[in-house]
This record gives structure tokens, sequence and C-alpha cells, in this order.
């Protein structure tokens, strides 16, 4: 990192911890310059950035001030989900989700909607190239040899070594190499359950479960999720007093899409539920080191006793989106999801395994994960400040605390379908908060990644957006 970047993260967490509240003062240029033994244009550089991460501004022959904060996310979110009157059919979701690929896929629309992070910046694409070229080279066996599962050792070795950093002990034998982190979900799901059986989410939610689990053949019960602790566990615990649930979904660090890191006496409560009520814990983890505090918190599998906790994890989000290497501890069901695996994918590719294992191993991984959360936390900051500029009064945004996915409250009343569709035709793609809910709970609701670079462009495009759903609720005044 520069100096200046160093500057500017210490004064950022010194604005979101609250020591530097908005209308704040900031101090001087001079200050900051005699505090880090730099010179003055060192600071006055960290000012930019910081204002464009939305944090201060500058007030003529008075100085820098902390920004009045955009409001965030406050309260419990409903779960209203299960009324069959605010219901969507799941065909209907499946045709929107279809308009949005297809319109990713075209390549001319501005990409608000998919965590598909685009761009140098956000791969370390140089060193996988070189890594996977002399693998190639080196006459291997690649290409005659077929890779089964549970699938690379070097590469389950290095998955279960990481797993110390979020405080899970792990054998590579633990560890199923799968397609992705939604095989390792669909595997856990179908090693845990049985079709009929009632499987528990957060609402909202990552929108590709409810397809997943309705395809399975699962009954789907919504949990009240707070946006920055988590699922109401007093809901679960009394749902399961009444009704046997099977399985819970949960996505505990960087939540898609609310953002929040489940505090760890949350996450030892949901682990001791599990092994008390006799379900499965599929814990989705692929922003889990990506959390931005000065420490990781322990997944929940770390809280588990008795193998009731199954883990999902994939590299496509940090690594390399094309690899689509994935991972699954499915813990007691270990050897039926192995099976499973062999009977529908048979495995993943030896050489991408290799490459990734070898990466891995290099510790090139940790030098770019401390990358991608100061990149990710600044893109957070600069794409909030950019809606508390353009978007209504009233509006509330998540704050993230790892990942890059942000979800977006309009007023009541507003209709986030029809600016899905007003968007569209200026050839900007958002992401309605039915697909999130599988209802219309959250249809004042959107969500919007902040994974691309941020460009004259798309600073445009958020713009629009901003204006068109003002337009909407100014027409129903």
């Amino acid at each position: 990192m520069h100096l200046y970047e160093t500057i500017a993260d210490d004064i950022a967490r010194s604005i979101l911890r609250g020591q530097l509240t908005p209308g704040t003062r900031i101090p001087s240029v001079r200050h900051y310059a005699g505090q880090y033994e730099v010179s003055v244009n060192s600071v006055k550089t960290a000012y930019r950035l910081l204002e464009d991460r939305g944090l201060i501004s500058a007030r003529p022959q008075s100085g820098y001030y902390v920004r009045d904060s955009l409001p965030e996310l406050c309260h419990l979110q409903e779960s209203s989900v299960n009324s069959r009157e605010s219901a969507v059919p799941l065909s209907g979701l499946n045709r929107l989700l279809s308009v949005i690929l297809e319109n990713q896929l075209r390549g001319d629309c501005i990409d608000l909607a998919l965590a598909c992070p685009s761009g140098d910046r956000f791969y370390p694409a140089g060193r996988l190239k070189k890594i996977t070229a002399q693998l190639l080279r080196s006459a291997s066996g690649f290409s005659t040899t077929y890779a089964m599962p549970p699938g690379s050792p070097r590469l389950r070795s290095q998955i279960a070594r990481r797993g110390l950093h979020t405080g899970m002990i792990l054998s590579p034998d633990d560890v199923i190499i799968t397609h992705g982190t939604m095989e390792a979900i669909s595997l856990a799901v179908r090693a845990s359950t049985l079709p009929g059986d009632t499987v528990a989410v957060e609402s909202p939610t990552f929108y590709n479960l409810y397809p997943m689990l309705e395809d399975l053949g699962r009954r789907i019960v919504n949990l009240p999720t707070h946006p920055q602790s988590g699922m109401c566990l007093d809901t679960l615990e009394s749902l399961a007093e009444q009704r046997k649930i099977s399985a819970v979904i949960t996505i505990p660090s960087g939540h898609n899409p609310l953002g929040f890191v489940m505090p760890s006496e949350n996450r030892q409560r949901l682990a001791r539920m599990a092994e008390t009520r006799q379900f499965a814990v599929i814990e989705d983890v692929m922003y889990a080191e990506l959390q931005f505090g000065d420490t990781c918190i322990p997944n929940i599998r770390a809280f588990d006793r008795d193998g009731w906790v199954m883990v999902c994890a994939s590299y496509t989000k940090t690594v390399a989106p094309d690899f689509r290497i994935g991972w699954l501890d499915a813990g007691r069901f270990r050897d039926v999801a192995r099976q499973m695996k062999f009977t529908s994918t048979v495995a993943e590719s030896g050489l991408l395994s290799e490459s990734l294992g070898i990466f891995l191993e290099n510790g090139g991984y940790d030098l770019h994960l401390r990358h991608l959360r100061r990149l990710y936390e600044r893109q957070i900051d600069a794409v909030r400040a950019c809606i508390a500029d353009y978007f209504p009064a009233g509006t509330r945004v998540s704050r993230p605390q790892a990942g890059f996915i942000l979800w977006i409250e309009l007023p009541e009343g507003a209709d986030t379908l029809a600016l899905f569709h007003a968007a569209l035709d200026e050839k900007i793609l958002c992401m309605p908060g039915l697909l999130c809910s599988g209802s219309r709970a959250f249809n004042h609701c959107f969500r919007m990644a902040a994974c691309f670079e941020l460009t004259d462009r798309h600073r445009m495009a958020i713009s629009r957006l901003g204006a068109l759903a003002a337009h909407q609720l100014n027409e129903m005044k």
C-alpha cells in the first residue's frame, strides 16, 4: 500500500467506528503529516481518496468534515414470504432471472445486479496462468487421467490448512471438491434431507436457493433476518418445536444480500441448537475470508461438536471464476455426499484443482485477500456515497461487514420490479427484492453488487437508477 492509502484507511476506520461523527471537522493536513511523518501532499492525496469514497467533504476556508451518513438498515427484515398473498410463483422468478442473465450476456448493459467481479484488479490471473502453463508443460498426465472424487489431494490439503483461519480443524479427507458453491450446497441438501423435508432459509437470501430447493422437492420456510446480526434464532427455535426442521441454510459472513457478519455468540447458539434438535446447518462461507474487521469471526463449523454443520465455499469470487472450483465439508454426511458427487458430476478438473492448490500453497492467496478486503471496503464506501447523492430521501442501505453486496431499501410504496423494467429500458441491470425472497414482501428493496470498476459510466448508471426511483415515488404522490 502507498502511505496515503494507509492514512485514508485509518481515518475511514475512525469514521466507521464513530470516533469521528458526521459533521465533525477532521484534524488538519499538517496534523496527519506530523503524525505519520509524511509530506503534506501525501495527506492531501489521502483526503482526496476519502472524498471519492464519500466519507468526507471540503468546506471552503474551513477544512474537511465528516459527511452526514447514509441511513443504514436497522430493523428486523420481516418474514411474510410464507403468506400465500405475497408469494411469487417460481416460474415468474425464473423468467425474471432469465431476463437478467440474457441481458448480462449480451454485454450492452451496465450490470449492477450480478455478484460477478470483473477486471484484473479482482483476480490474480497472471500468476494462475503461469502455474497452469507450467503444469501442462510438466506432462504429468492431466490430459490422459480421470480425476476422481473427492478431488486433488494438494488442494484439499490447502483447504484444510486454511480452515484454521476461520476456526475450523479439518482433515483433507473431510473435503470434497465440487463444481462451485452451488453444487456444494445442493450436495449438502441432498445428503442431509429427503424430498418433502423442510429447509429453513434466511429472508432475504441468495436468489438461487429458491429454485434449487424447489427442484429438489424440499419445503421452504423463511426466517426473519436482522441486517446486523442475522437470522432470528428465537423464531427458528419456535418453529423447530412446532414442526420438524431438517436443515437450515445460512450465509453468516458477508450475507448475500444483507452483508452482515453473524456475531460469534449467535453462531455458537445455532450450532448447539442443531445438535439438540438434530438438523443440519448448511453454512455458505464463500465470503468468510473477506471480513473487514480486525479479526475473522470463526465459522459456525468451529462450534460444531457432532458433525451437524456442513461447510460450503468456492474460489470463484476471489481467485478464478471460470475454474468453478468449490468445496464441501459434509460433516457426519460425508460418505453420502461423496457418493452423490460421484454419481452426479464425477469429479472436478485435476489440472485446474492442482493449479489452485499450488497458488494457495505458495502463499500468494493471503496477499491477494488483503488487497481484496481493502478494495471492496473502498468500493462499498464509494457506491454508498453515490447512492446518498442520487437516491430519494428516506433510502436506507446496508453497510456490509464482508464481501461486496449492498441491499437497498427504498421508501415504502416503491416498486423495484417496475424500477427494474424502467432501468432495463435504459440498459441498466439491477436485481429486484422479490428475487431474493420469493415474494413481494421486499418489493421496495433491491440488491446491488459493488464488484466492478467504478467508472464514470457506472456512476452515471447509479445516478440514473436513483432518478428513476425518485420519479416513481413522485408519481405516487
